[in-house]
């Protein structure tokens, strides 16, 4: 079934704000870019078993590609990425040829050339590395992968350190799509983050973009931020659709201070809370939508003709570590420090750790750090959770039969399912679920109905709204 439009304004504004959402809208929750989530990751998974997987992929079907870029020219206090700041070239550039090192690996374990049907560099900043440094690794990635004319090459972008030469560099090797961080125009919320940087600079690089023929542009915007009003978000999602990106993305700030020490430099205080949260995130998505933007899932938004657009409508939408996606490749290949690949039989991730990942790759071994195989109960309750999580409704017997699992595999979900029903977050109907317009706001809380290791808040996860 196709994903549900938000078109009725009236129905979205009628929700923002409403006090019912209770304990749901401060709970937390997985993202779930992956089930199992890579908490349930250990050392199981290590690179013996990775090679097992890399030898076994078909080599006719396509794949996807992540490279993780791991630096940034400035840190950005709400950043819970894989990153650091670097100043030295050589340290970047000697990453660059550990990556192509990696790809040797990876093509002498698969025993040629993958397919590959899109590319998308991760931060990190990219945009870090020098145009020689670019260069480079194109050459190394063509050497691995087969190209085809239609392959999606995509980048995420800091748009105050990204250049002009860098731009034009990435269009020549074909970079299709680039995602910026624009975050926030209020320049109170810049300062708290750390991360100044003015609207001009924005419409330079858009323009930039556009004169290199990069056919889509997504911006990513940010709410729950220090200091953040909704009439901060207003101001920005104003001046964003004024640059007409293809694609905008809306990420709630996840603050993990226990996990990213530099957020620790934010004020808890400046902080909005739950219910503050949920209103600028359906303020943003009110005016997206009002200004001709299909909203796409949780937090994506695109134009009617683009092609994440026209997924949703056809039932073709897809989620991974990028988001929301039209990729439909079963297998992904990670690299870099900290990067995961996905296979049909589980997930294998490289080292996060910088000085590790370059030790493993220097002397010629795969660098798999952890991971998680997948059992038949995984697959079900995985294809579940990206069903909810791109606004589809799933029917549970039929999933259940199609991944030969037993009549009673879901039993465990008989129980919060009643519960979230009860509360307005689903409708049922035999043995369909579908989310309601208000559990869409809380897909992650309705997804952990079916998430077996979930412990609840045990365990520290974002908030869910």
């Amino acid at each position: 079934m196709p994903a549900v439009a938000l078109s009725d304004l009236e129905a979205m504004q009628g929700l923002v704000g409403q006090p019912q959402l209770g304990v749901y809208a401060a709970s937390r929750a997985p993202r779930y870019t992956s089930y199992p989530t890579a908490a349930q990751f250990d050392g199981a998974v290590g690179s013996d078993l990775h090679r097992t997987w890399l030898e076994s992929a078909p080599a006719d079907e396509a794949v996807s590609v992540y490279v993780h870029i791991p630096f940034c020219r400035r840190l950005c206090w709400y950043c819970g990425c894989n990153t650091r700041v670097v100043s030295r070239a050589e340290t970047i550039s000697d990453y660059v040829r550990k990556i192509e090192r990696e790809l040797e690996l990876v093509y002498r374990t698969h025993g040629g050339p993958f397919i590959a049907s899109s590319v998308h560099f991760g931060g990190g900043s990219p945009d870090s590395l020098s145009p020689e440094d670019l260069d480079w690794l194109f050459a190394s990635l063509k050497h691995a992968f087969l190209l085809p004319k239609d392959v999606e090459i995509a980048a995420e972008l800091d748009p105050s350190s990204v250049t002009s030469d860098w731009i034009h560099a990435a269009a020549r090797h074909g970079l299709s799509r680039a995602s910026l961080g624009v975050q926030t125009f209020a320049q109170p919320v810049q300062a708290a983050i750390n991360r100044p940087q003015s609207f001009e600079t924005i419409a330079q690089v858009v323009a930039t973009l556009r004169q290199a023929r990069v056919g889509s542009i997504n911006f990513d915007l940010m709410y729950g931020l220090p200091l953040q009003t909704c009439g901060d978000i207003e101001d920005t999602v104003e001046k964003a659709v004024g640059l007409k990106p293809d694609r905008l993305s809306v990420f709630g700030y996840a603050h993990v201070p226990w996990m990213k020490a530099h957020q620790k430099l934010i004020d808890p205080s400046d902080l909005p809370g739950a219910s503050e949260r949920f209103e600028q995130a359906e303020t943003a998505a009110t005016l997206l939508v009002r200004a001709g933007y299909r909203r796409i899932g949780l937090d994506h938004f695109a134009l009617p003709d683009d092609a994440l657009a026209k997924a949703s409508i056809e039932g073709r939408l897809h989620r991974n570590f990028q988001g929301y996606t039209t990729d439909r490749a079963q297998t992904l290949i990670g690299l870099g420090a900290s990067a995961i690949s996905r296979f049909p039989e589980g997930y294998a991730q490289n080292h996060s750790d910088e000085v590790a990942y370059r030790g493993a790759i220097a002397e010629g071994r795969l660098a798999t750090a952890r991971g998680v195989s997948l059992s038949g109960d995984d697959r079900l309750r995985g294809e579940i959770i990206e069903r909810l999580m791109c606004g589809e409704s799933v029917d549970l017997a039929a999933l259940t039969q199609k991944h030969g699992q037993p009549p009673n595999a879901l039993d465990d979900a008989r129980a919060p399912l009643q519960r979230m029903e009860g509360e307005g977050l689903i409708e049922r109907r035999g043995s369909s679920v579908a989310l309601t317009e208000r559990g869409r706001f809380l897909v992650r809380t309705v997804c952990t109905a079916f998430d077996r290791y979930f412990l609840g808040e045990t365990v520290r996860h974002a908030a869910a709204v």
